[in-house]
């Protein structure tokens, strides 16, 4: 009857206002909560087909849903591996548990907008509630190899060895060295000139490559011969030569002192000297130095000018064994070890989930979320790249719930929950008159 279904009305708005109100309670409770999407409770009405006068009433029913595609606030940190996703993208995360008992193992995947991770005794980067982050590991040069973008089989947990040491060969020297002029001429002394240059072998130790350079002095009354016999050796290799070449310079009014040319040894020792790079290569114990002493007619490197022996540039690449002194993500994704001697060294990249539906996804406890039928498949970007964003490093993404609209609304919800009661009250009062009627 009409009464019966005002009651079930009634019944079933103060159901779907005590739901609303715990929507809202649980977005006002995480208000403070980094990564939180907010919850809402749409109502839906529902309707009876009634006859000709007569209207029964359907009442109301409710659906709930997490927005997680709304992003909250980005606050800033002062921890290096503090990350939040700055667009539509997530990060890639797994459980501590998961990684206590599988360890690199199969892993189930789990998606952030946030979280502020640290190294844990193992050296995992990890929230203080156990969120793991996941990234694909780099070579040993570091590169990323190629990993699927429609899985997480190649994701790992992101691990950095808080006492790791590291060292880089060096692989090319680049010699800037003036040699004077007068040491050419008929008369002078002839000395040969000493150079010592440090490089740095396999494992870091400092080794050295020795450099004599010998004037070649012509007989008296002949012009200056303008040329010099330079001869490398290894320090490694108890001072075994590694390379000897001829070096010419121009004397010409627009070249002067700038390499004419460079020739090799009989027999030669070391390789060829390459004119347009000012290069050639030299073997030392550990593997090839390229050395650049300058181009032919460039005016850098080798130069022969005035009557001083100055090594005005002397740099390498390569570096001593140094120690982790911190981890930092750049907006790429790229996870950087820095270590105390200046090396940088990239060890994962982490990438960034999409999928067509983040609404869909299945929440979890820690502000997590896993796919679902409808979520859609995701894919992996390069952060940066693609529609899901960069990351950002040293923020955190605050709580998307703005509590001034949350109490307005538990103000509405209130009033709602009350009127529905005064349903429910006045439909008791008129099956009361009914009842008094029968009596």
């Amino acid at each position: 009857m009409t009464i019966s279904s005002s009651l079930n009305a009634g019944v079933a708005g103060l159901s779907v206002n005590a739901s609303r109100l715990a929507t809202i309670a649980d977005n006002i409770a995480n208000s403070g909560t980094n990564g939180y999407k907010r919850a809402v409770a749409d109502f839906h009405s529902m309707v009876i087909e009634s006859g000709s006068g007569i209207y029964s009433a359907g009442g109301v029913r409710v659906t709930t849903q997490r927005l997680i595609d709304q992003p909250g606030a980005l606050a800033t940190t002062n921890n290096p591996t503090d990350l939040a996703v700055r667009g539509r993208g997530f990060l890639p995360v797994t459980t501590g548990a998961a990684v206590g008992v599988d360890g690199a193992g199969d892993l189930p995947l789990f998606l952030a907008t946030t979280g502020s991770f640290r190294t844990d005794a193992d050296g995992y980067l990890r929230t203080s509630t156990g969120v793991t982050l996941m990234g694909w590991p780099a070579n040993a040069d570091g590169t990323v190899p190629s990993f699927p973008r429609d899985t997480g089989a190649g994701l790992e947990p992101v691990q950095v060895n808080v006492n790791q040491f590291t060292s880089e060969p060096t692989t090319r020297i680049s010699m800037g060295v003036n040699l004077p002029g007068t040491d050419t001429t008929a008369g002078s002394a002839g000395d040969t000139r000493q150079l010592s240059i440090e490089y740095f072998d396999n494992l870091g130790t400092s080794q050295s490559i020795d450099v004599a350079f010998t004037p070649t002095v012509p007989p008296s009354g002949d012009p200056a011969s303008n040329t010099w016999t330079m001869v490398l050796s290894d320090s490694a290799q108890n001072g075994a030569v590694i390379g000897e070449y001829t070096v010419e310079f121009d004397d010409s009014r627009t070249g002067g002192g700038t390499i004419q040319n460079v020739t090799q040894g009989v027999p030669p020792v070391g390789g060829g000297w390459n004119s347009g790079t000012g290069t050639f290569s030299v073997d030392v114990l550990g593997g090839p130095i390229e050395i650049d002493i300058g181009a032919q007619g460039a005016g850098s490197g080798l130069t022969q000018l005035s009557d001083n022996f100055a090594p005005t540039a002397i740099s390498k690449d390569g570096s001593p064994v140094g120690n982790l002194v911190s981890v930092e993500v750049d907006a790429n994704g790229y996870v950087h070890a820095n270590f105390d001697v200046g090396i940088t060294r990239t060890v994962y990249q982490i990438p960034l989930i999409d999928l067509p539906n983040p609404n869909g996804l299945m929440a979890h406890d820690n502000q997590l979320y896993s796919t679902s039928a409808e979520s859609g498949s995701f894919f992996l970007w390069d952060a940066g790249d693609g529609p899901t964003g960069d990351v950002v490093s040293y923020a955190l993404e605050e709580s998307a719930t703005d509590v001034a609209a949350e109490l307005t609304q538990l103000i509405q919800t209130q009033r709602a929950y009350s009127s529905n009661a005064k349903i429910i009250q006045t439909v008791d009062e008129m099956l009361q008159e009914t009842t008094n009627i029968i009596r």
